[in-house]
């Protein structure tokens, strides 16, 4: 028994070192700021666009009021792939650890300047109408349409578990991007008796910037190098919803081969939804 007593001494000293070399460096709480970049794959599909003329013609001799005319038809779907590029990205956060627990809670705030677009090239908008009592059909001749999404904020409640120099985490929450579309060079055609004929005139150009809320999830690790700076890398999914951003314009052609002039209105929409994947990498400070 004395030997065994011999021996469980500088045993249960080992014991008690390995465990206080084991103590985390984790801090129980921190407010903490981070810097660094970004790999984002953006997938804008799902975009949509439509597109309605109104018009008076005048004969171009007398200036006489001659019939008014509209024309519309149903949205056109533009399939618009994805793109992936890289961005810089800031966070700042607050994490604490639940009373004698390796789980903690916190919330972080993060911006992505993702700045990515897709563009559609030179596509038709169908439409259908009458000037008067004359039924036409014609469509809307577009060179371009560009969808960008050029910033992103997001507010992140996680969970997580921490270990000897790091954690890990979870979290989903609310996102604030900014939507930009553009129409370039659209011209309103319309074929009446047989002629096809330039309605509106020269090309116009059309743009909208929105900012939209959407949702995000992420998952995520960190690595402490010591109490005060750590390693984050994470990934994060976030998706805006289906976003409609309105257009008009008014238009006096005088230019035309025929002895008509058009005046009027060209009134449009677009419809975008983005989704965005990312995998970040930001070195951070704790406070």
């Amino acid at each position: 028994m004395k030997k065994l007593r011999v021996f469980a001494v500088p045993l249960a000293l080992c014991a008690a070192q390995g465990i206080a070399s084991a103590q985390s460096i984790v801090p129980n709480r921190a407010f903490y700021f981070g810097l660094g970049g970004s790999v984002n794959t953006t997938d804008f599909n799902n975009q949509s666009i439509e597109a309605t003329g109104l018009s008076d013609a005048y004969n171009k001799t007398t200036g006489a009021y001659m019939s008014s005319g509209t024309a519309g038809g149903p949205p056109v779907s533009l399939g618009m792939g994805s793109q992936t590029g890289f961005a810089p990205v800031v966070q700042a956060g607050y994490f604490e650890h639940f009373q004698s627990s390796q789980w903690l809670w916190g919330a972080k705030f993060g911006y992505n300047g993702l700045g990515q677009s897709s563009t559609t090239n030179s596509f038709l908008i169908p439409q259908y109408g009458s000037y008067g009592a004359t039924p036409f059909t014609g469509n809307a001749v577009v060179q371009s349409f560009k969808t960008n999404i050029a910033h992103q904020f997001s507010l992140m409640p996680f969970i997580g578990h921490s270990f000897e120099k790091g954690f890990v985490y979870a979290g989903a929450g609310p996102t604030l991007s900014q939507i930009n579309t553009k129409i370039d060079n659209l011209i309103g055609f319309a074929d009446i008796k047989g002629e096809r004929t330039d309605i509106s005139g020269a090309p116009q150009n059309f743009s909208s910037s929105q900012w939209v809320v959407g949702g995000a999830l992420t998952v995520g690790a960190t690595y402490f190098l010591d109490a005060s700076w750590f390693i984050d890398v994470n990934y994060n999914i976030s998706m805006t919803p289906n976003q409609t951003a309105n257009y008009s314009s008014t238009f006096n052609n005088t230019n035309g081969n025929t002895n008509v002039n058009y005046s009027g209105s060209l009134i449009g929409s677009s419809t975008a939804k983005t989704t965005t994947q990312a995998i970040s990498i930001s070195i951070n400070k704790a406070f």
